[in-house]
C-alpha cells in the first residue's frame, strides 16, 4: 500500500512498533503493539496510542489532535503489513478505545477498502456476530488476516 505514512521502528520480536507523529501539536511518540491472545489460532490484539513518557506504555485514551490522523492510520496499516510479513497466519483483532475511535477505524477501512481488501480478509463484529466487512456498515470491532499468496 503506497500511502503517505511515518517511518517506524520495530522491536526485536516484531510485536511493537514506534513512530513520531508530527503536526500542529509538535512531535508525539506513538506506539503500536500486537499481543498474543490465543496461541492455537494465532489470534493477536492490536493496541495503539500515544507513548506515555513516564511509563513507556500505550495511552489509548489521550486525544492528540495533531492534525495528521490519515498519516497516522496509514502508519498503523503499514505496521500491520510488517507484522504479517513476520507472522503471516496471524488474525489481528482491533477496536477503538471509544466509539468515536472505532468509527475512525471503520472510516479508514471504508476509505481504503479496495486497496486493503486485495491483501487482507476483513471481518466486522455486529450484534455479537462476525461477518465479512461490508462498506458503510457499522461495526464494534474488526478482525483481519493476510490473504494467502
Amino acid at each position: 500500500m503506497k500511502l503517505d505514512r511515518y517511518e517506524f521502528k520495530s522491536g526485536d520480536k516484531f510485536l511493537t512498533y514506534e513512530f513520531l507523529s508530527e503536526g500542529s501539536r509538535g512531535k508525539i511518540e506513538k506506539l503500536i503493539q500486537f499481543s498474543l491472545v490465543n496461541q492455537d489460532n494465532f489470534f493477536y490484539n492490536l493496541a495503539f496510542g500515544d507513548k506515555n513518557p513516564e511509563t513507556g506504555e500505550i495511552d489509548d485514551m489521550v486525544i492528540t489532535d495533531n492534525g495528521d490522523s490519515e498519516k497516522v492510520l496509514a502508519t498503523v496499516v503499514a505496521a500491520i503489513y510488517a507484522f504479517c510479513d513476520q507472522i503471516p497466519q496471524a488474525w489481528i483483532y482491533a477496536t477503538g478505545s471509544t466509539e468515536a475511535r472505532t468509527r475512525l477505524y471503520r472510516m479508514g477501512i471504508n476509505k481504503y477498502f479496495d486497496i486493503v481488501h486485495e491483501d487482507f480478509e476483513i471481518f466486522g463484529l455486529t450484534q455479537n456476530e462476525w461477518e465479512r466487512f461490508i462498506k458503510g456498515k457499522n461495526y464494534q470491532a474488526f478482525v483481519v488476516q493476510r490473504k494467502k499468496s
